[in-house]
């Protein structure tokens, strides 16, 4: 069974590695110039390095559909810089799945694999999908909701170690982000991680800096740049999250149902 995935951020990766792992092949899309902020967790960094290894599970860039098929057959992940999807079709997918995470839809359709998943906020099933897959945290996440939408975006990042908004660092200018401190890092509130002309990106609270967008990268003022586990573990920066593990596990529920392999097991 083939699955076509768009968006190659870190939820979309956690969906990645466990359809994979589950015997699927498994392609996903992303933008030309990613913009992921926990890269080391993100198969996105496959279009920017040619490879990317997440856990043990290796994916390569793929120019084109062909080049995708090849590694597909080969049993590798591919990962195309097609932002728009174009060349979804062109793969013959058994399910998309968008999970891209835009809060809405950016052009998913029902109609573009004889199964279609969304995921997150942004889908209604029945309408632009098949089912939807909850991603806010809490009591609902992972689950498949095959009739309605998830729970609306609040725009308040979930509670990890106590701590919702304050895990997350944001660009303190419009301008061009100079990256000072490495993912991975240990940090106290205060340190400075990154400056955007000039001015410091400053760490909101004690932890370990989970994820921080490449120097280099064009950024507005309180775009979403950094972020910050509060709970000391350095592991987790190099492994899927509890949500992208929960998340993905819906993802496979979903698409093993509606493709009536579940039946037959």
């Amino acid at each position: 069974m083939r699955v076509v995935i768009r968006g190659a951020g870190d939820i979309a990766t956690g969906v990645a590695l466990r359809l994979y792992r589950a015997g699927l092949q498994v392609a996903m899309t992303d933008l030309e110039k990613p913009t992921a902020i926990r890269r080391t967790v993100c198969f996105s960094q496959a279009i920017i390095h040619g490879e990317m290894k997440v856990e043990d599970v290796v994916a390569r860039k793929a120019e084109t559909p062909a080049h995708a098929e090849q590694l597909l057959v080969n049993n590798v992940i591919a990962v195309l810089p097609d932002p728009e999807g174009q060349m979804i079709s062109t793969l013959h997918p058994d399910a998309v799945v968008d999970a891209i995470l835009a809060k809405k839809n950016l052009g998913t359709t029902i109609h573009d694999a004889p199964v279609v998943i969304g995921v997150g906020p942004g889908f209604t099933a029945g309408v632009d999908c098949h089912a939807v897959v909850e991603t806010m945290r809490g009591h609902y996440m992972g689950r498949v909701i095959y009739q309605g939408s998830a729970i609306p975006n609040t725009a308040i990042p979930g509670l990890i170690g106590g701590f919702a908004g304050e895990r997350v660092l944001r660009a303190p200018a419009d301008g061009v982000f100079h990256q000072l401190l490495e993912i991975g890092a240990v940090v106290r509130q205060g340190d400075v991680a990154a400056t955007v002309d000039g001015q410091p990106m400053v760490c909101t609270l004690n932890g370990v800096l989970r994820g921080i967008l490449p120097d280099g990268t064009p950024v507005f003022k309180g775009m979403k740049s950094g972020d910050i586990d509060p709970r000391d573990v350095v592991d987790h920066c190099y492994t899927t999250s509890d949500k992208a593990t929960a998340v993905g596990g819906g993802v496979l529920e979903a698409i093993l149902g509606l493709t009536g392999v579940l039946k037959t097991i």
